[in-house]
């Protein structure tokens, strides 16, 4: 789904040529049917199964965007020359990052892109977050997160994110308990890389987001167009990819490339 951070966040669900905002939506029934048609979002080809969230198989093997590294940026190798498409990496992992601290259901660190803030915090159903260093490229922020996940999860617990919001956490103390933990290695990285290369983010700008729920489910089922290909019920509000029925959760952006009507 496409997001707008907004009070509460704005989304839409892109369906055909078109985006439907389905903010308005909540709180009707709605009915969402899927076709029996996936095709791949890089490449087009048709699928009978989605891999990485919605690319066919060759593509998953192949491109840059579905490697290992993806999921584990201190593993980032295109200065090893292996990368499987150097283009992409400079656009997206030889650029500017920012390690972060969030609280979706609980406090956890992540890397992104600056290009992608706020958007990585929505898509994470981030109640608060706030850019803790800015790094040089991905395969160092994956280092520097390696060493903060020492001290805190670089996970979001989704069944907890989804049955409610957490409670408000200070991120600047939790920035400055994490430095009194493992300030010394976070210095010696930054005494091998240079400091030019891993700078601090000084100011105190913790980000707060608000959903469009309504209600939040006491038991979380997750639902998925593989099982179930018509998923119905009224809908309680959205957070993070995931649209919240009355009847369970389902993760939208998982059925990326899946046809899907939608009748409300």
């Amino acid at each position: 789904m496409e997001s707008l951070l907004a009070d509460p966040v704005e989304y839409g669900l892109p369906i055909g040529n078109f985006v439907v905002p389905m903010n308005p939506l909540i709180g009707q029934f709605i009915s969402l049917q899927y076709k029996g048609l996936i095709n791949c979002i890089h490449c087009g080809r048709k699928t009978s199964k989605s891999f990485a969230q919605g690319y066919c198989y060759p593509c998953m093997r192949s491109l840059a965007e579905c490697d290992s590294c993806i999921v584990r940026p201190e593993s980032c190798h295109i200065a090893e020359g292996t990368c499987r498409d150097e283009e992409w990496a400079q656009n997206h992992c030889m650029q500017d990052h920012f390690v972060y601290l969030a609280n979706s259901s609980g406090i956890k660190v992540g890397i992104t892109r600056g290009t992608q803030i706020p958007t990585r915090w929505i898509d994470q159903g981030a109640f608060e977050a706030m850019p803790i260093f800015r790094v040089r490229d991905r395969l160092l922020s994956g280092k520097l997160e390696v060493i903060i996940k020492q001290q805190v999860s670089d996970r979001t617990d989704w069944r907890r994110m989804l049955r409610g919001e957490p409670e408000n956490i200070n991120l600047a103390d939790a920035r400055e308990q994490i430095m009194d933990s493992v300030g010394s290695d976070i210095e010696n990285l930054i005494a091998a890389e240079g400091e030019e290369n891993i700078m601090p983010v000084i100011e105190n700008n913790q980000v707060q987001i608000t959903y469009p729920v309504r209600e939040y489910p006491d038991k979380v089922v997750s639902l998925g167009f593989d099982k179930t290909p018509e998923i119905h019920g009224r809908l309680l509000g959205i957070k993070g990819q995931y649209l919240i029925l009355d009847k369970g959760v389902i993760n939208m952006r998982k059925h990326a490339g899946y046809h899907i009507k939608l009748t409300a």
